[in-house]
C-alpha cells in the first residue's frame, strides 16, 4: 500500500483524530514565492525535514488537506522533485496515523532523493461547490493576516470570472450566478474587480468603485469547467480521454486508469455528454499520462483533481451516449428520459409518455448498451425540471439512436406526471446450468458476451444474491469459481456492484482460467429467458 496516499486519503475523508488535530500540527510551505507555495516540510523532534516523496503519487485532493490547514485557499499543482542526492526527511506510518495519533506522532527519519512541492490558489478559493472549479468565492489580500471576503455579485463579470478559472487551474468559466453555493458568512470585498481576463491572478486586476453594502443573495458563485476533452471520435462524446493538469494536456491512461463505465462515466457527465457506453484500453507508444485513482474519481466529477503523472503505452478512449441519457434511476439503464439534439450546445429536455413507445425504448436501450426495455412509465423517476420534447418520436425498432428515428407531430402541452421513466434489463444470464437460475455467469458489454471471472469478481452470497434477485430466480445459494480453459472474460469491481445490479457499469475486459459460477433458490424449472438475458 502507498503509505502516504493512504495518510492524506484518510486525512480527506475526515473520520481520524489526527485529521482533526492537523491545524495545530507544526508543517510548512518553504522555499516558494508565498508561504502558500514551496517544499512541505514537517517539524519533528525540533527538526524541520521535507515530507517523503517517494513511491506517493499525490493527487490535489490530498494536497488540498494542507492547503486548508494552511489557510492558502485550494492546491493548483503538486509534484515529485527529484533531489541529486538523499537527505534525510519524514516518512509517515499511516498505520500509526489509523490508530488516531497525531502526524508527528507517526513520523520516521528516512533517507530519499524525492520531495513534495506544492502551490496553493493562495488569494482566491470557491467554497461549497463539488469541486475545486466549482463554489462561493472568496478573496484574501493580506497573506500575512488571512481574512477571506466573499464578492458581490455586481463588483464582478465574466472577464473577472475567467481569471480566477485560470489562477484555480480549471477550464473557462460555465456558471456564474448570486448565491448559487451559499450567502457564507465572511465580509463583503468592498470594491469592484475591473480584469481585461488575461490576467494571472485576481488580485493583479485593477479595482474601482468603494461600495459599502451588497444584497443579500448576491455573494458570487462561480463554476468553472473541468479541463476534460476526447479527441479523435466521431463526435466532441467520442475519441482518446485527455485532462489538462499542471497546464498540460495528455491522454488519461497507465496502472491508475478508469476502467469501468461507472468511473468513466464521470468525464461524460464533465462534458456534459450523457452517460458512459464503453470504454477501452488503447496500445500506443509509451507516453506521458495522467493517471487517476479510481477511488478519488468516485467520490467526485473533478478529474484533474485525482490525476498523478505516469508514463504509459495504453490510454484510454471513450465513447458516451452523446444524445440520451436516463437520470435518477439505480444505474446507467433505469431512469428518467432526457434527449439532446444539439452537440455543439447542449440542451437536455424530457419525452412526454404520449410521444414515447415499446420499440423507442428499444431504441434508447440499444444505444445506452443495456438489455431489452422492462418498464416504461411516467414520471417514475420524478419529473425534473428538464423542458419538454415536442414531437412525438417514430422508431421502427431497429435503429441504432433515438435521434435515427423519424418523429412528426408537433405538441406544445404534456400532462403533469408524464414525463418518460425508462428502465432497460441489465444484459446478464446464467449459462450451462440445470436450469436458467444456475449456470456460468455471462456478462453482455460492449456487445459482446462473456463469462464473468478471476479476482476480483463476485465472491459471496449478498453480491450474487442481487443478481439471483434481478434475474427473478430468488435467493444466491451458492457461488464459486471453476477452472476454464484460458479465455477472455469481463472482471467485476467487487464494491462496485455492492450497489445494486448493474454488472457491466462495474467490468473491464481481462484474461483469467477462472469463472464465476452461480446457482439461485427460485424459479429452478424455468424454461423461458430470465430477464436481463438479452
Amino acid at each position: 500500500m502507498d503509505h502516504l496516499l493512504l495518510l492524506f486519503m484518510l486525512l480527506w475523508s475526515s473520520g481520524l483524530q489526527a485529521a482533526g488535530e492537523l491545524s495545530t500540527e507544526p508543517y510548512r510551505l518553504v522555499g516558494g514565492e508565498s508561504r502558500c507555495a514551496g517544499t512541505l516540510e514537517v517539524k519533528h523532534e525540533g527538526e524541520w525535514r521535507p515530507v517523503w516523496g517517494y513511491d506517493s503519487p499525490w493527487t490535489l485532493k490530498e494536497a488540498g488537506v494542507f492547503c486548508k490547514q494552511l489557510d492558502c485557499g485550494s492546491a493548483v499543482s503538486v509534484r515529485e522533485r527529484k533531489e541529486s542526492s538523499e537527505r534525510p526527511v519524514w516518512w509517515i506510518s499511516s498505520l500509526c496515523l489509523q490508530s488516531g495519533s497525531a502526524l508527528r506522532e507517526c513520523a520516521a527519519s528516512v533517507s530519499s532523493p524525492s520531495i513534495v512541492t506544492l502551490t496553493c490558489s493562495d488569494s482566491v478559493r470557491l467554497l461549497g461547490g463539488t469541486s475545486l472549479c466549482s463554489g462561493r468565492l472568496e478573496v484574501k489580500s493580506n497573506q500575512s493576516d488571512p481574512s477571506w471576503s466573499s464578492v458581490c455579485e455586481a463588483d464582478f463579470d465574466q472577464q473577472d470570472a475567467q481569471v480566477v478559472c485560470r489562477q484555480l487551474g480549471c477550464g473557462a468559466p460555465s456558471v456564474l450566478q448570486g448565491a448559487l453555493y451559499g450567502e457564507g458568512e465572511a465580509p463583503m470585498w468592498t470594491k469592484e474587480f475591473q480584469c481585461g481576463g488575461h490576467e494571472s491572478a485576481l488580485l493583479d486586476c485593477s479595482s474601482a468603485s468603494e461600495r459599502n453594502t451588497c444584497s443579500p443573495g448576491t455573494a458570487v458563485s462561480l463554476t468553472c469547467s473541468e479541463p476534460v476533452r476526447l479527441v479523435g471520435g466521431e463526435s466532441r462524446c467520442a475519441g482518446d480521454l485527455e485532462v489538462k493538469h499542471l497546464g498540460d494536456w495528455r491522454p488519461v491512461g497507465g496502472y491508475y486508469s478508469l476502467k469501468t463505465l461507472k468511473t468513466a462515466g464521470v468525464a461524460c457527465r464533465e462534458l456534459d455528454c450523457g452517460s458512459a457506453v464503453s470504454v477501452r484500453e488503447r496500445e500506443s507508444s509509451e507516453r506521458p499520462v495522467w493517471g487517476m485513482r479510481p477511488s478519488c474519481v468516485q467520490s467526485g466529477p473533478a478529474l484533474r483533481e485525482c490525476a498523478v503523472s505516469s508514463s504509459s503505452s495504453s490510454t484510454l478512449t471513450l465513447t458516451c451516449s452523446d444524445s440520451v441519457r436516463l437520470l435518477g434511476g439505480t444505474s446507467l439503464c433505469s431512469g428518467r428520459l432526457e434527449v439532446n439534439s444539439n452537440q455543439s450546445n447542449p440542451s437536455w429536455s424530457s419525452v412526454c409518455e404520449a410521444d414515447f413507445d415499446q420499440q423507442d425504448a428499444q431504441v434508447v436501450c440499444r444505444q445506452l448498451g443495456c438489455g431489452a426495455p422492462s418498464v416504461l412509465q411516467g414520471a417514475l423517476y420524478g419529473e425534473g425540471e428538464a423542458p419538454m420534447w415536442t414531437k412525438e418520436f417514430q422508431c421502427g425498432g431497429h435503429e441504432s439512436a433515438l435521434l435515427d428515428c423519424s418523429s412528426a407531430s408537433e405538441r406544445n402541452t404534456c400532462s403533469p406526471g408524464t414525463a418518460v421513466s425508462l428502465t432497460c434489463s441489465e444484459p446478464f444470464r446464467l449459462v450451462g446450468g440445470e436450469s436458467l437460475c444456475a449456470g456460468d455467469l455471462e456478462l453482455k458489454h460492449e456487445g459482446e458476451w462473456r463469462p464473468v471471472g478471476g479476482y476480483p469478481s463476485l465472491r459471496n452470497l449478498k453480491e450474487a444474491g442481487v443478481l439471483c434477485r434481478h434475474l427473478d430466480c430468488g435467493s444466491a445459494v451458492s457461488v464459486g469459481e471453476r477452472e476454464s480453459s484460458v479465455r477472455s472474460v469481463w472482471k467485476i469491481i467487487s464494491a462496485c456492484v455492492q450497489s445494486g445490479p448493474a454488472l457491466r457499469e462495474c467490468a473491464y475486459s481481462a484474461s483469467s482460467i477462472h469463472i464465476v459460477t452461480l446457482t439461485c433458490s427460485g424459479h429452478q424449472g424455468a424454461e423461458a429467458e430470465p430477464t436481463g438475458g438479452h
